[in-house]
């Protein structure tokens, strides 16, 4: 029988634990090898893990840190693919943005309420209504309330009460409905973390280069640690493609000829402080192309987005000079008082892994996902969007599980909290308590609640021993630097890009895009992960030329400029 420390969960995701679940996975065959940590990636290892297989995943960069933390940040059915009758799909993402909204993880998705300007008094009233009629029957239709409120016809007086901002000209009435919100980065961080609590091995910084085969069965893959620059094997009975964008890139190494294409589309944000126009809901406009969103994001709005090509370095999609004169041209449409360049924070383009068809528009390219044993011994699954990643997942371990001996459990998923989920709307209800117990600021401890869940009792444990730790870091208020230690102790970070970009939003939330908060970061930083003065040095440095970078790419005027210029910043991959 197993010692009690055998079977001990760890709720940490720091460098040791990184360290141990390689020379594990090194060690010893797995059952399910995942490559590729973003949402997709670190759901299947959550999903391979809980159903008692023994599993790892690799990512090559940091957690979420390509398409996954660049989305427009919503869990959504998909309103527009009702026109596109993508009934299917609409109802699939409306039945999981309810599981996640309310029990996988309330503290991270909250419900966000839109307003849909109306130009036609009559028939686009009626149309829309009806679509949104249908919207709420969906979210209805799998077996328990969906968790937000049902949609609302509003006059032109009602719409101007919501949101007084807009221009009176711009619109004939509308309709209110809701979707949910989420950090997509953070609740990729903590997916990987999850994984790791119920036993899957974990690792970031991790490049798959090759795979291996015997006659032509995939059996593990070649893999380089790009902190150390060691290279070893790790053999798996299934190894399961999650790269996403890198899809036919991944596929490549096999030597086979892909079943699929995936098709990269960019999509560009921009961030804008919530001061500068009035309104208490969100909007959804449609455009000649699809639709755009301006999403409530804390003290800021989020704007976007656009759908074009991108045949360049996936990892570092940039937006343009184009890309963002298209979103504010279109979003002054319907505002009284016009936005302009002076006024963005923020910017970020990521890219969406499509399945490419025949159309050449990338918005009418398929949001569906495929699940497909390529060739024996490895499963790719690609395309999808966002909210129906634990669905994606399941049905890839589904493929995987079939090939392996012995009958495997189903998916539990559904029933699966993340970590800091499990009472936290009891943590919610006595934050007052809380704030009083650790002389803390309610406002403080709210955004830690639902940044954190039920897992802020560790950073408050954090800031009782160090209380310097409560002081918001420089040029960004909302973050502390218990934030920070926590992020490198337990949340899986390794570069001053993983906190400024990822487990902080703080690269797109602040006007001087994390500059002046990246020196104190990376003493934090140090201090847990014992860098030295050059190491600290080395890692403001390179943030400080990404960003540079990234200004100097959204003055370009077209992709392939922006790509150039974006490119001149080394990436944060390993310290010589």
């Amino acid at each position: 029988m197993p010692s009690s420390k055998s079977v001990t969960r760890s709720k940490k995701l720091g460098p040791e634990e990184r360290t141990a679940a390689l020379q594990s996975m090194r060690s010893k065959e797995l059952d399910i090898l995942v490559i590729g940590g973003g949402i997709v990636g670190t759901g299947a290892a959550l999903d391979a893990v809980t159903r008692g297989l023994r599993t790892g995943i690799l990512e090559q960069r940091d957690w979420g840190s390509g398409t996954s933390s660049r989305s427009s940040k919503l869990v959504h059915g998909g309103i527009r693919y009702l026109e596109q009758l993508d009934f299917g799909l609409v109802r699939e993402a409306l039945i999981e943005r309810g599981l996640l909204l309310q029990r996988i993880a309330p503290h991270l998705v909250k419900p966000v309420r839109f307003l849909y300007p109306l130009t036609k008094p009559v028939w686009e009233r009626f149309y829309i209504g009806a679509g949104m009629l249908l919207y709420d029957i969906f979210s209805y239709s799998g077996l328990r309330p969906p968790g937000v409120p049902h949609h609302r016809h509003l006059t032109k007086r009602q719409m101007l009460r919501a949101a007084p901002s807009l221009a009176t000209d711009a619109f004939k009435g509308g309709l209110t409905y809701y979707d949910a919100q989420v950090d997509d980065a953070r609740y990729v961080a903590e997916l990987a973390r999850t994984a790791s609590f119920y036993g899957a091995h974990v690792a970031s910084r991790v490049r798959v280069e090759g795979f291996i085969k015997v006659g032509q069965r995939v059996v593990g893959v070649k893999a380089h640690d790009l902190e150390t620059d060691e290279r070893f094997e790790i053999m798996a009975k299934q190894v399961v493609n999650a790269t996403g964008v890198w899809t036919d890139d991944t596929q490549s190494m096999v030597g086979e000829r892909g079943q699929f294409k995936v098709r990269a589309s960019k999509g560009i944000h921009l961030v804008v402080p919530r001061d500068r126009f009035q309104s208490k809901l969100g909007l959804i406009l449609r455009t000649e192309k699809s639709v755009l969103f301006v999403i409530p994001w804390g003290r800021h709005w989020i704007i976007g987005t656009t759908d074009t090509d991108w045949h360049h370095d996936k990892a570092h999609p940039a937006a343009t000079a184009a890309d963002i004169d298209y979103v504010l041209e279109h979003v002054n449409r319907i505002l009284a008082v016009p936005l302009t360049r002076d006024d963005v924070e923020g910017v970020y383009a990521g890219l969406r892994p499509l399945l490419a068809g025949e159309s050449d528009q990338t918005s009418k390219l398929s949001r569906e996902h495929v699940v497909a044993h390529t060739v024996p011994g490895l499963v790719v699954v690609a395309g999808g969007k966002w909210t129906t990643y634990r669905i994606m997942a399941k049905d890839a371990i589904d493929e995987a599980a079939a090939a392996l001996d012995g009958k495997i459990p189903p998916s539990t998923t559904e029933n699966i909290g993340l970590l800091g989920a499990e009472g936290y709307q009891a943590a919610w209800n006595k934050r007052g308590k809380i704030a009083r117990a650790f002389g803390v600021n309610k406002y403080r401890v709210e955004h830690l609640l639902n940044r954190y869940g039920v897992l802020t009792d560790e950073l408050l444990d954090i800031i009782r021993e160090q209380p310097k730790l409560l002081e918001p870091l420089p040029g960004a208020d909302d973050y502390i630097g218990a934030e920070v230690v926590y992020a490198a102790t337990h949340e899986g970070a390794l570069h001053l890009d993983d906190v400024l970009a990822r487990r902080t939003r703080i690269s797109i939330e602040s006007w001087d895009r994390g500059i002046s908060a990246a020196p104190v970061v990376a003493e934090l930083m140090g201090e847990a992960l014992g860098w030295d003065a050059e190491r600290r040095e080395w890692e403001v440095q390179t943030y400080l030329k990404r960003v540079a970078a990234e200004r100097a790419s959204q003055e370009q005027p077209d992709d392939e400029s922006a790509d150039r210029a974006r490119l001149e910043a080394p990436d944060f991959l390993k310290v010589s």
